[in-house]
């Protein structure tokens, strides 16, 4: 019928390949890295070991880099398609090896934030933020320790890895958005303790408040793009013994 061309003509339009997608994902993490860096550079006062609020620096820059940009990349392994056929180990490796590597860069960057504090004398864990901050790493670790006994360890049953898949799969994604959430009200936070006494309000909205709300919104549709790519179905890796799955590999010559 007209209606149905109509709508497979629409939605052809609107499927974009995933590999442009993530070039352009790629791009945007990178960009959100570098606005996070510059920021801390170059109105924070830059990077340094001393406890001082140049120690505090770390921690947002850790925090978008692992929790946010490299977790999002971890996530994303089993959207390309080279993943759809052969053994999975090599893949499960790297999608596990890079969620590792994000939880050690938000490690360091918990631990900047309370050397910082401890240095300075100021309360830790009193914010809203602070709270969804360590609550968000301690998921990730929940995550990635069960993650690891399910799927990489030879002993773990076919059938616990097929009734913990799901559960895996919708905690990747809240994770992520928990730590856009964290990030993006730490950014708020920061500038509210730091546009006051001696510069310029954050009701004026310096060149600063720009910037730094400008990384949020760039954080913010990083994750939702993330998401977004997670929850298509066209990109979802099939199960093994599907149709499909059997489809791919005969496409692929496997």
């Amino acid at each position: 019928s007209l209606a149905r061309r109509c709508h497979h003509r629409s939605a052809a339009m609107l499927d974009v390949p995933f590999l442009p997608f993530c070039a352009f994902l790629g791009t945007l993490g990178f960009l959100c890295v570098a606005m996070v860096g510059t920021w801390c550079q170059h109105w924070r006062g830059g990077f340094s070991l001393d406890g001082s609020s140049r120690t505090f620096n770390w921690h947002p820059v850790l925090m978008v880099t692992g929790l946010v940009v490299l977790y999002g990349a971890a996530a994303l392994v089993y959207r390309i398609p080279n993943t759809w056929s052969g053994p999975k180990l090599p893949w499960k490796l790297l999608h596990g090896g890079l969620a590792l590597g994000a939880f050690i860069l938000s490690v360091l960057g918990l631990a900047a934030v309370f050397r910082f504090h401890n240095s300075q004398g100021t309360p830790n864990m009193y914010s809203l933020h602070s709270w969804m901050g360590l609550a968000t790493v301690l998921l990730f670790s929940c995550q990635w320790a069960v993650g690891f006994g399910a799927f990489l360890l030879p002993w773990a049953p076919t059938w616990l890895r097929a009734l913990y898949k799901p559960i895996h799969v919708f905690f990747g994604s809240s994770i992520l958005m928990l730590s856009v959430a964290s990030c993006v009200s730490g950014i708020n936070e920061k500038l509210f303790f730091s546009l006051k006494n001696g510069t310029t309000a954050y009701k004026l909205l310096p060149a600063e408040a720009v910037f730094a709300n400008t990384l949020g919104l760039l954080i913010l549709l990083f994750g939702v793009l993330v998401v977004g790519a997670l929850a298509r179905p066209s990109w979802k890796r099939p199960d093994s013994d599907s149709p499909g799955s059997r489809q791919v590999r005969d496409a692929l010559g496997g």
